[in-house]
């Protein structure tokens, strides 16, 4: 079984080297790839030294990196996690083995920190809110949406046309997992504090933002009757407002001298009914999507 470990870095120097011999301690027949991202530091020379396959993406952002990797690399299992020495090398064979006995297309890592300082407040409360929207709008079964730390099968890999460019990525390969209805499993795994001297690359609220919007497109995409749909039922509110004058003027004296806003009242309404029958166009167009990648998940063979 060829196991392949996935580390996208970018500026790592100062970490690459011990997550990089963590993983072959833990997995010494796997192949430990190392993405560098346009680093300004020795990350690619001090990942070769440690024993790692360097490649290049010169096109920023962690998502892009992941896409390369994922259309390079050719795996039956594939370990994919940061590079800043942050997750438990040591919890990989586990995840390996259950995906394998259970036949499970992905072993999600839920971060269960060892310091205070590795989980910093404001990212724990982004990830809950984030997580929640994307188990409201798509019941994804994971708790940690925005874990980095993953075991994935080579049917997943190889079914997943993600377009995320950053941080949006874990957002992509949740939702993939709910919609196309894939095995998957959530274990407990520690997260520790990131090494002294070393940054991380994940901002509050700029990346927050991003993910936010990448799950609002997400449910454009792949549920737009509920996208359109709520377009359309605030467009009906809005306009019975402001229509609902108008009629009682109408009904009590028979003319209409509220002009302006008998016009928006109306116009507010067709373009609700547009919401909702675009909504219900696209959902049909979503639905033959998900279908042609369904036949496609299924055409690759199961782990194991």
């Amino acid at each position: 079984m060829k196991i392949a470990v996935l580390l996208p870095c970018y500026n790592e120097e100062g970490a690459i080297a011990k997550t990089v011999t963590d993983f072959r301690a833990a997995l010494p027949d796997a192949a430990i790839y190392v993405y560098d991202n346009n680093s300004s530091d020795r990350t690619a020379e001090v990942a070769r030294a440690a024993g790692a396959i360097v490649r290049t993406e010169p096109m920023q952002g962690k998502g892009n990196v992941v896409r390369r990797q994922f259309a390079d690399i050719d795996a039956d299992i594939y370990v994919m996690a940061d590079g800043d020495d942050t997750y438990d090398a040591g919890a990989a064979p586990g995840m390996i083995q259950r995906l394998v006995n259970e036949n499970l297309d992905m072993v999600a890592g839920k971060r269960v920190e060892t310091a205070e300082a590795a989980y910093r407040r404001g990212h724990k409360f982004g990830n809950w809110l984030l997580t929640s929207l994307v188990r409201f709008f798509f019941r994804s079964p994971f708790e940690d949406m925005l874990t980095g730390y993953r075991v994935m099968s080579r049917r997943f890999v190889k079914s997943l046309p993600f377009t995320a460019t950053g941080f949006g990525i874990e957002t992509e390969l949740t939702v993939h997992v709910a919609r196309m209805m894939t095995p998957v499993a959530e274990v407990d795994t520690h997260y520790k504090e990131r090494p002294e001297g070393t940054e991380s690359k994940l901002r509050t609220y700029r990346d927050g933002w991003r993910i936010l919007m990448t799950i609002g497109k997400l449910v454009r995409q792949e549920r737009p009757l509920v996208f359109f749909g709520v377009i359309g039922i605030a467009l009906a509110l809005l306009s019975l407002i402001i229509g609902l004058p108008v009629v009682i003027e109408f009904v009590r004296t028979g003319i209409v001298t509220l002009l302006p806003s008998a016009v928006l009242a109306a116009s507010l309404m067709l373009l609700s009914a547009l919401a909702a029958m675009s909504g219900l166009i696209l959902d049909t167009v979503t639905r033959g999507r998900w279908e042609t990648k369904r036949l496609h998940y299924l055409s690759l063979p199961p782990p194991g």
